[in-house]
Formats: structure tokens, sequence, C-alpha cells
């Protein structure tokens, strides 16, 4: 059996597989949980990053207004599921990431900038006071996420190179530093190989440690007669050498099915940002965007997890 191994998250948001149900990821059934209805002047609420914090948790959501400005705001529950946000912006930017380490709560999002996007790096302690780092590339990337701890020193962080557009690139890299101001020696982790993500891949959740390695849950793309479509994948990196792929599955765990996520303002998208994790019960919960317009969840556990991937597995 796998394990997890971090914390124990005794209020972690939870629903029980559906019975009969084959899959390894089941879907919350009172899905979506955040609408443009949770924010006066929203157009739509989605890509967006939850931690616990104190007796409950807080999440950085991106949150699109009439305006059509891509801007990021805080928000605060009890539960998980049912949230109040503030309507004051912290950042500008779009698809939030956000982890614990040693006490600070480091936020990843992406950032617009006269030449392109790049990947901007904030902490806080209180998720009333920031304090902004140097960004991590400049131009152009996007799908910026760090570990939850530092690995042989250094803290690491996945990211995706892309242009100015919506991007021909499709690979997933690695980039380490000793202080996160400074990054470098960077490597190749992945790039889209299948069918269901020949278009590009990007990184999604903060990685969850594991006895098996780093699980890490990713956004594919395919490019159909209709479009785009983004599912989620999972892929099992080393401990030490976070850059090298042990295992991956070859098939999406969850992909585009009910009406939310193939009707909004971009069709057919599943894109998950954040996971929570109970390290006692091995359970995870995971946070998506659906069609670009609203925030839904999603439950497995790592055993159920860990063997998708090992009985689907394309690294022989």
């Amino acid at each position: 059996m796998a394990k997890i191994i971090g914390l124990p998250l005794k209020n972690i948001p939870w629903q029980d597989k559906p019975e009969g149900y084959k899959y390894p990821v089941w879907r919350y059934n009172a899905n979506p949980i955040i609408t443009r209805d949770n924010l006066y002047m929203a157009n739509s609420i989605f890509n967006s990053a939850v931690v616990p914090y104190k007796d409950g948790f807080a999440g950085v959501f991106r949150v699109d207004f009439r305006s059509r400005a891509q801007e990021i705001v805080t928000g605060f529950s009890k539960d998980g599921i049912n949230w109040e946000l503030d309507d004051k912006v912290i950042f500008h930017g779009y698809d939030p990431r956000m982890c614990c380490i040693d006490g600070k709560y480091h936020l990843q999002w992406v950032k617009h900038t006269p030449r392109g996007t790049t990947i901007g790096l904030a902490y806080t302690e209180d998720f009333e006071n920031w304090t902004e780092l140097e960004d991590v590339c400049y131009p152009v990337a996007r799908n910026g996420v760090l570990f939850p701890r530092k690995i042989n020193n250094e803290y690491m962080l996945l990211i995706r190179p892309c242009d100015r557009g919506h991007t021909p690139y499709g690979d997933i890299f690695l980039s380490r530093s000793k202080d996160l101001e400074y990054w470098g020696k960077h490597r190749f982790v992945m790039g889209p190989v299948n069918n269901w993500e020949m278009t590009k891949i990007g990184a999604g959740p903060t990685p969850i440690e594991t006895d098996e390695g780093w699980l890490t849950f990713y956004h594919g793309v395919i490019t159909s007669c209709n479009g785009f479509s983004y599912s989620m994948g999972a892929a099992i990196l080393d401990k030490d050498e976070p850059w090298k792929v042990l295992h991956r599955a070859d098939s999406f765990l969850l992909g585009p099915h009910e009406i939310y996520e193939c009707v909004g303002d971009v069709p057919n998208v599943v894109f998950p940002c954040s996971a929570l994790c109970d390290a006692e019960t091995g359970r995870i919960a995971i946070y998506y965007g659906a069609a670009d317009t609203t925030v839904a969840l999603a439950f497995t556990t790592i055993d159920e997890t860990v063997k998708y991937i090992l009985d689907n597995d394309m690294i022989k």
C-alpha cells in the first residue's frame, strides 16, 4: 500500500466513492463548489489553490471580472467546500498555486508583463500581508509549481516554458534555487506523449510526497476538431531527483464529462490546481477549474491513484 509522507488533515473535504464507480478519481456530487455568484462583478472564478489554515482552509482564487481583468483574491472556508471570497485584489494575473514551507504560505502565479507571461512568487503568514519576490523567469512561462519542501537543500519548481501566444510548447521543466531568488540548473521533466495530451502538458497541484516518490497531478491537452480539451493525468517523480519520471499513467484520470466541465467560457476543461491530502487515511481532495468558469472538487486516495498509475504505466 502506498503511503503519503506528511501531516494528518482530519477535516479534509471528503465524499466516499460512489458504489460501482470504477475509475480512481470521482467528483463531488454537489459540484461546482464556487461560481461567479460567489463574488460581485465576477464573470468567472476557476483555476484556484487551497491550503489548510488555522482550523479551516484558506485559498487564492482566479477571478476574471466583468471587465475581463484577470485577478487573484483570497478566500476562507471552515470545511473546504463553502467559501467566503474577498473582493480585494492581491495580485494581477491568473492560475495560482500555493504551498506551505516552514510556516510561510508561498504563492506562485502567472503574471502579465509587456513581454509575455512570467511566474510570480510571493509569501504570506496571515493572508493579509504579502512579500513579493523576484519573478522566477522573464519571459516567458506558465504553470509554476513549487515543491512543498527543499530537496537536497534546494527549492524546486516545475515550470512550462512557452511563448506570448497560447503556446505551441508543451513540456514540463524543473528549476532549482537556493534562495527563491536566483533560479537555474534547469532539467527537462516530461513532455506530451499519448493522444489525450498530445498538444501540451503543464504541472498542476503542489506535488505530494509519498513513499513511492512525488505524486504529481498535471493537465494534458488534446486538440480536436472542436478545439482544445483539457484532462488530468498523474505521474510519480523521483524523491531526490524529481526531474526523473519513475512512473506515468498512459491515460487521464479525470476528463471533461459533466455539463459544468463541458460548457462554459472555455468548453471541455478539467484543470487541476490544488490538492489537499491526509497522511493518516491516504485521502486526497483535488480542486480543479471547470470549463474556465467554476471551481469543482474531486476525490481519490493515494492507493487508488498509485495503483492506476502502475497498472497503466507508460514507463517500462
